[in-house]
């Protein structure tokens, strides 16, 4: 992979050995590069202007501004960075909070480097990322308020969503690649790939994340 295309990750934590560890694992990534780092949230938004990073591991307790406030100005400024939150447990508050400031995925800190180094590809591939054990029961809240709040407001979609679409929609919110859903679905991955291509025009988004996001906030999803 030519430097170009590298993974541009940002890396926010105010433990310096949290970002000697993940920092050091990261560089030796054939496939990423680690463009900056931030100890507290104030800097990391000034460094994700400058930088401009596909991707930001996001530490949620830090001095100065936190992780979640953070990711909200960031996600404001620029709307491309993908936004990952990283902390120590697994607490059901910090995963409500960073879905709604924008954030597509949730990290613990012990997590396995494969899991984290996944966790970065999947996020700059613009799917969502929320697999703890936490995480199903804070898409359903978060999807039970949002829809309360937006019964009012007029039709999401360009075009109605047929019964296949809200299925995969379903498993897009899950987290699942288009070959986990297809064969969970016992259909072809290519038409799969037909299928998201299609929800993504009828939502009028360009990525998974923006997707799953809407349908999340909107009620759309469990």
């Amino acid at each position: 992979m030519q430097d170009e295309e590298k993974i541009r990750v940002m890396l926010v934590d105010d433990q310096t050995m949290i970002r000697q560890g993940f920092g050091y694992v990261i560089r030796i990534q054939s496939d990423m590069e680690l463009i900056s780092e931030a100890s507290d949230g104030k800097e990391a938004i000034e460094k994700a202007c400058i930088y401009q990073p596909d991707v930001i591991l996001m530490d949620v307790q830090m001095p100065i501004l936190s992780g979640i406030e953070a990711t909200r100005e960031i996600i404001k400024k620029s709307p491309h960075t993908k936004i990952v939150i990283l902390t120590t447990f697994d607490d059901q508050e910090y995963i409500y909070q960073g879905i709604r400031a924008g954030a597509v995925g949730y990290l613990l800190k012990d997590a396995e480097v494969e899991d984290m180094l996944e966790t970065i590809r999947a996020a700059y591939r613009g799917e969502a990322v929320f697999k703890t054990p936490s995480a199903a029961n804070v898409l359903s809240r978060v999807a039970n308020n949002s829809f309360v709040s937006n019964q009012q407001q007029e039709p999401l979609l360009l075009e109605p969503l047929t019964m296949r679409e809200k299925e995969i929609l379903q498993e897009m919110a899950y987290g699942l690649r288009n070959d986990m859903i297809a064969k969970k679905l016992n259909i072809a991955e290519g038409t799969v790939k037909s299928h998201v291509h299609r929800i993504l025009q009828k939502f009028g988004c360009e990525d998974r994340t923006q997707v799953v996001v809407m349908a999340i906030r909107n009620g759309m999803v469990k």
